[in-house]
């Protein structure tokens, strides 16, 4: 079988003086180039390796969590994947449509409408004008927005973008997601409804990679799990594997307590 995704020694180099990019920063970036806008100029020097040599591949259907602690190289990994951002070195392939769910207005413009940002975030994702017209009317209802659709996104909370990012994800029904804590965001009722959207990626043999701190959640959609540390692979293996040595692991270097 071909994989879906492979990443052959991929690393990642950030440079920085005063501040590294966040992923604000870069994801305005990704928005400027879809709308053609000028890109800011580069920051500087000091150089930080975020990711280093990071293997693996996946098959269609698959469904990867990845662990590690603040800092670990998690974020910026998905973002390689994504398209966010490119790599040092190394190579990704990434074979057929994808929707990056890794941050509060991953892909959307402050500026636009709700509405005017789901055709940008569709387009952003390879989805055509005639496809998003096809299911306008189910992402809008998802989004339970009613008349802030039309309203810019810079007024949304943090609850009303993370609905409108998933709810556009879902019904473009993407070949891959990649998620990034999405169920930290938005309110009970939001994050059991989001549950049961990614239950049903699952189902439809959506491939699946999936970064959170939550060790029962990423047991509960992951048969296999990367845990990172340092920007490098420490494990590989079976969910249950990792997560066991993960929690062995912080066990044995939490400090002692008097």
């Amino acid at each position: 079988m071909t994989p879906i995704i492979t990443v052959k020694n991929v690393s990642k180099r950030y440079k920085f003086q005063s501040f590294r990019p966040s992923l604000r920063h870069e994801l305005g970036q990704m928005v400027k180039r879809v709308v053609g806008k000028t890109l800011d100029a580069s920051w500087e020097e000091k150089p930080f390796w975020s990711i280093r040599d990071v293997s693996f591949s996946l098959n269609a259907g698959d469904s990867l969590g990845v662990i590690g602690s603040n800092g670990a190289g998690k974020t910026t990994l998905l973002r390689l994947l994504s398209g966010i951002i490119e790599p040092t070195a190394g190579e990704i392939q990434v074979t057929g449509q994808f929707a990056p769910l890794i941050g509060l207005g991953a892909g959307f413009d402050q500026e636009r409408t709700g509405r005017e940002n789901i055709y940008l975030n569709a387009a952003i994702q390879g989805s055509s004008v005639q496809k998003v017209n096809s299911v306008l009317a189910q992402i809008i209802d998802f989004t339970e927005l009613n008349e802030f659709i039309d309203r810019p996104v810079k007024i949304y909370s943090s609850g009303m973008v993370a609905r409108l990012g998933f709810s556009i994800a879902f019904f473009l029904a993407p070949d891959i997601v990649f998620l990034d804590e999405v169920f930290s965001v938005g309110d009970i009722g939001f994050q059991s409804k989001s549950m049961d959207r990614i239950m049903e990626f699952k189902e439809r043999k959506t491939t699946l990679v999936f970064i959170s701190h939550s060790l029962d959640t990423v047991r509960a959609m992951c048969e296999r799990t990367i845990w990172l540390e340092h920007g490098q692979i420490k494990m590989d293996a079976p969910t249950d594997e990792v997560l066991d040595a993960y929690k062995a692991a912080q066990i044995v270097t939490a400090p002692e307590t008097a």
